[in-house]
Formats: structure tokens, C-alpha cells, sequence
């Protein structure tokens, strides 16, 4: 679940880019290495979801995207959807893995 949210994350940094250049007036270099390096390190920590650590890459990358507010305001909304979002994934997520270990653990 995390790594769909991230994935959608994605599209919507990377669709932010000519958001920030054309209506706020930021710098199309600033706007593409903000908007698109977010993209690509939501993309890249997707696929690190196995490792326990790449959570906490996850968890930045929420608290970078409400940053963009001060260059785009709708992206404090925005980040902050996606952060709620984030949140049910990794907590559900964690309940999951919780419910399958004891279930294995009881079958055993």
C-alpha cells in the first residue's frame, strides 16, 4: 500500500512542476529539480519498501512535499492528503504483517 501511495505521490510532484513555474513564477530549473527529484525519490523508495529503513525515506518525503507549500500554497493541502494517506498505508500496513505473523504463528 505504501508503495502505491508513493507511486501516485509521484505523478502528482511531477504534474506539480509546470504548476510552480506557470502560476506561482518559480524557476523552471528550481521547479524541476524540486518537483521531479521528489517524483524520482518517491519512485526509487517504492522499490526500497522491503528495507525497514526506507520507511523513514517515506516519512521525509511527506514532510518535503507540505514544504512545496511555500513555493505552491494548494501544495500544503495536497501534502498534507498525501501525508494522511501515507499514514493509513503504513499503519494498516503494519497491522497486516501483525495479523499474518500471529495467524502463522497460531497455524503452526
Amino acid at each position: 500500500m505504501c508503495a502505491t501511495m508513493l507511486t501516485l505521490q509521484a505523478i502528482i510532484l511531477g504534474l506539480s512542476i509546470p504548476v510552480m513555474i506557470a502560476v506561482q513564477d518559480v524557476e523552471p530549473l528550481t521547479a524541476s529539480l524540486l518537483g521531479g527529484g521528489l517524483a524520482v525519490l518517491c519512485l526509487v523508495t517504492a522499490g526500497l519498501l522491503r528495507q525497514p529503513w526506507a520507511y523513514w525515506i517515506g516519512h521525509a518525503i511527506q514532510v518535503a512535499t507540505i514544504a512545496l507549500g511555500f513555493l505552491v500554497p494548494i501544495m500544503f493541502f495536497i501534502g498534507l492528503m498525501f501525508a494522511a494517506l501515507w499514514l493509513g498505508a503504513f499503519f494498516l500496513g503494519r497491522k497486516i504483517e501483525a495479523d499474518k505473523a500471529r495467524w502463522a504463528a497460531a497455524g503452526e
